[in-house]
């Protein structure tokens, strides 16, 4: 979702880098290119200025134009600020009651996936040790109650599902008595939507909310919306009180603008995002690590914790021994990281890898088979062939194969592959590009 945002953003950076010392007019036109970067990207133009004003007050300060390292310590205040753009260093926690069960209401305009949200929260929860009981109170939409039961059996979740009832209040009540009884510790209320605001919807979420007293009121949006997104947010905000967003489809193909102005503008963190189609493609939303990847700087402990779940241990012992015999070449570069293709896209996963981006299997697709195996070969008219044949510059492919020799030297080094080689790798970097 953030390609655009994250190559404009490393353009910029790379601009700065290239500069021994750092004016205060080359701060003000790296912020300015910032600036249209996130406005492109249909970040909310407040938000923006916001973030810009922040980042010229401590960018411009003497100790950073003065420092061995100006460029740096320039991006490291972008990225500082990003992250509390984004909800701060900690992750947001999912807040429980006192007495159980904690409800958990889902709101949202119809449309921005509050239903397969609700079931891939379910199941978040369920892989985490907990048992909770879904519900749907929608009783307006065609078969939104069986949608959910469909999503939730599926997963192996409980659904509560009087068919005898036909009134919201009604069915919530019915599925906070069966969750006291059976011991569930969460209810998920999955409620229903409209395509505009209006104030019957929110009469009767704030009945709902009422009844349940919800530990967690959570705004389900479309990340693919833009701005529609964040002024529905903040609306539901102020007419019942949310207390998180949850951003769906955050795989998409659009700008992204919506993950990054949710919470500045209505103060609420976004707690969990949904990465794909699938009931289990759904996470903790990191800001941190979220940042790093915006900013080109990887996540390189998220591909871990999904490296460790999905990486092939026989194939990882295969590379060792490849790289024990010096036979290590880009093909297996390649198979590695398509490796994780099984619990992300190729794309996020190299978004997660510090300083490749996704222009890095362009560039590697771009090679002949030869090149791929003898990398050696590769002079400079073989670089200028592979970069137009992918896309990018000669610049991108000296990046990536000067990445490849320094992962080659690495994974010798460590006499390992996988999640294990990760986990040193990750150990060895500046905090800021965890």
């Amino acid at each position: 979702m953030f390609d655009a945002l994250s190559d404009k953003l490393e353009g910029v950076f790379r601009t700065l880098r290239g500069q021994g010392s750092l004016t205060v007019s080359d701060v003000d036109a790296a912020l300015r290119e910032i600036r249209l970067a996130l406005l492109e990207a249909d970040v909310h133009f407040k938000v923006a200025k916001q973030f810009l004003d922040r980042v010229r007050v401590k960018a411009t300060g003497q100790d950073v134009l003065k420092s061995l390292t100006p460029a740096q310590a320039v991006i490291r205040i972008v990225r500082d600020e990003m992250v509390d753009l984004l909800g701060g260093e900690e992750p947001p926690r999912l807040q429980t009651s006192s007495r159980l069960p904690s409800a958990i209401l889902m709101a949202g305009l119809q449309g921005s996936g509050k239903t397969t949200t609700s079931a891939k929260l379910g199941a978040w929860l369920a892989k985490s040790g907990h048992h909770p009981l879904l519900v749907s109170t929608d009783v307006y939409r065609p078969a939104a109650r069986e949608q959910l039961r469909t999503y939730a059996t599926s997963a192996g979740l409980k659904v509560h599902h009087p068919a005898e009832l036909d009134q919201p209040v009604a069915i919530l009540r019915s599925a906070l008595d069966e969750a006291r009884a059976v011991g569930h510790e969460f209810v998920i209320v999955d409620t229903a939507g409209r395509l505009h605001i209006d104030d019957e919807l929110m009469t009767e979420l704030q009945q709902l909310k009422a009844i349940a007293q919800p530990s967690e009121v959570l705004y389900v949006a479309d990340a693919m919306t833009g701005q529609d997104a964040v002024k529905s947010a903040e609306e539901f905000h102020r007419r019942i009180g949310i207390t998180g967003i949850v951003l769906s489809k955050l795989d998409g193909d659009a700008r992204g603008g919506a993950a990054l102005s949710a919470a500045a503008v209505t103060g609420r963190p976004v707690k969990f995002a949904g990465v794909g189609e699938r009931v289990d493609e759904f996470e903790l939303f990191q800001p941190a690590r979220m940042a790093g990847r915006i900013l080109g700087m990887g996540d390189v402990l998220g591909l871990i914790e999904k490296a460790e779940q999905h990486i092939d241990r026989e194939k990882a012992e295969e590379i060792v021994r490849k790289l024990r015999r010096s036979e290590f070449t880009l093909d297996d570069y390649k198979e590695q990281l398509g490796q994780v293709r099984k619990m992300v896209s190729l794309d996020q996963v190299l978004a997660m890898i510090p300083g490749i981006g996704s222009k890095a299997r362009d560039v590697i697709d771009s090679m002949t088979p030869l090149e791929r195996r003898e990398p050696s070969v590769i002079n400079g008219s073989r670089r200028k062939r592979i970069a137009r044949g992918s896309g990018t510059t000669v610049e991108d492919v000296n990046r990536l194969l000067k990445q490849y020799v320094q992962a080659r030297k690495m994974m010798k080094q460590f006499g390992g592959g996988g999640a294990k080689m990760l986990k040193k790798l990750a150990g060895r970097m500046p905090p800021q590009f965890r």
